[in-house]
């Protein structure tokens, strides 16, 4: 999901911090795969050859950054980007960055062409500038402590002399005296994180700033946070499993995973939620009433909904780890919204364990799965079909979808549609053994008739 990138200058201490920032997130947020990578790659044909480049500076610095570039560009969309679509967060030992300093601070070629040399790459989400005192750093390289096997010859620009001026290269980009180019200012730097003191030191720098980053669920820059959001939904409904619903007695309706609809039809369910939604803001006071929104597609609500209606059960943390960075909330807003379910509008009940410290849970219930999944494949629209009701109080539900799509929807109603159908792909369309609409026309279809063969 997030590209993550580790830079500074030679010997600085990138490789210990990439292994740190490993072990950080395995620790702090098991639920993303992790995968390392360097560049350039001393395993493929374009890395080695942008490696060799710099053996000795014979190459200069226009091939250099040709030869870097290109490796780079493969690396990006054969590597990176199908790692991040599966929900990985990739861990990369140099990137951009360092070409930026390298051969356009350095090498004197200029920021802005070799910006343009890498646009086509990956941007980095999250860059970790690692600083070090050249002199240091010059000395863990020559005493053998960061070097390869494989690279025993000294490269060119390991002197005290282009050190330095590395260093002042990454602290002036990175540290914001020169603007990052485009389209490479759109990620995050942070930093520098000073690697001279103990292991220790460093680790918690690091973890204090990537459990900030992770905590905020920026959307990602490389890939579009509708796959990421089908991801998420995926794996909520199969990443918890092994949980119990809540010790009730309450039997019926029984929950479903693939008969969500409980035999309704779509236009149906929403059109339910909207009066009882209703009914329930109705016995609130005014001071409670503004904590709530009116409106049962509102962002929040509806996530804390349609994220319960994935899960057995869950807490607040539960709940912020199946969100994602498409249906992200607050923890307050979180709970204001659990205490109305739970308390008002009777769609939640609560659970709290009687050992140990474990927090509150919540569960949907069954009666509300419906409107909680139905929720998240029109998550898209939930805006326009708002909107629609607001201004057709009495309108008919039935004729919602349909309304808000128009007879000749534009491109931007066009991709949302698509979006609504790809959660659809992934939630299913609401009976067992019936397959989701995979057009426009069965996707209006089913919202009026319900899921057909």
């Amino acid at each position: 999901m997030y590209l993550i990138t580790i830079e500074g200058g030679d010997g600085s201490g990138k490789g210990i911090a990439t292994k740190m920032l490993e072990e950080i997130l395995n620790e702090d947020f098991p639920n993303f795969p992790i995968w390392i990578t360097s560049e350039p790659r001393r395993d493929h044909p374009l890395g080695q050859l942008a490696v060799e480049s710099v053996r000795t500076g014979d190459a200069g610095p226009v091939k250099e950054a040709s030869l870097f570039a290109a490796d780079r560009l493969d690396h990006s969309h054969a590597w990176i980007v199908p790692r991040l679509e599966k929900g990985m967060i990739v861990i990369s030992e140099r990137n951009v960055h360092s070409s930026l300093v390298y051969q356009g601070i350095v090498g004197d070629m200029g920021l802005e062409s070799i910006a343009k040399l890498n646009s086509a790459a990956c941007i980095p989400d999250l860059c970790i500038w690692v600083d070090c005192d050249p002199e240091r750093a010059l000395r863990r390289i020559t005493q053998g402590t960061l070097r390869e096997a494989t690279l025993d010859k000294q490269e060119y620009f390991e002197t005290d002399e282009l050190q330095t001026k590395i260093r002042a290269g990454y602290a002036s980009l990175l540290g914001g005296d020169l603007d990052m180019p485009e389209p490479f200012n759109k990620g995050l730097v942070i930093g520098p994180i000073l690697n001279e003191g103990t292991k220790d030191d460093l680790r918690k720098k690091i973890q204090k700033e990537v459990r900030k980053f992770i905590h905020k669920q920026k959307s990602p820059l490389n890939i579009s946070p509708e796959v990421v959001e089908c991801l998420m939904l995926e794996k909520a409904m199969h990443g918890e499993r092994g949980q119990k619903t809540l010790d009730v007695l309450e039997q019926a309706p029984k929950r479903s995973g693939k008969d969500w609809l409980n035999e309704k039809l779509p236009w149906e369910v929403i059109q339910e939620a909207y009066s009882s939604h209703h009914e329930a803001m109705s016995s609130l006071d005014s001071d409670r009433k503004m904590n709530v929104s009116e409106n049962p597609l509102n962002r929040t609500l509806l996530s804390v909904v349609g994220t319960l209606s994935l899960l057995p059960s869950a807490n607040v943390k539960t709940l912020l780890k199946w969100m994602g960075p498409v249906r992200k909330a607050s923890e307050r807003r979180i709970y204001e919204r659990l205490k109305f379910l739970h308390e008002c509008s009777g769609w939640a009940r609560s659970y709290k364990p009687l050992k140990g410290a474990e927090a509150t849970r919540y569960e949907l219930r069954a009666d509300w799965q419906s409107f909680g999944r139905l929720g998240m494949v029109i998550w898209p629209l939930k805006e326009e079909l708002s909107n629609w009701a607001k201004q057709y109080p009495e309108g008919d539900w039935k004729n919602a979808l349909s309304e808000v799509i128009g007879e000749s929807p534009n491109e931007d109603m066009n991709r949302k549609l698509e979006f609504c159908l790809a959660r659809l792909g992934v939630i299913g369309s609401g009976k067992a053994n019936i397959s989701p609409p995979k057009s426009i026309s069965e996707f209006c279809n089913w919202w009026q008739k319900g899921p057909s063969t």
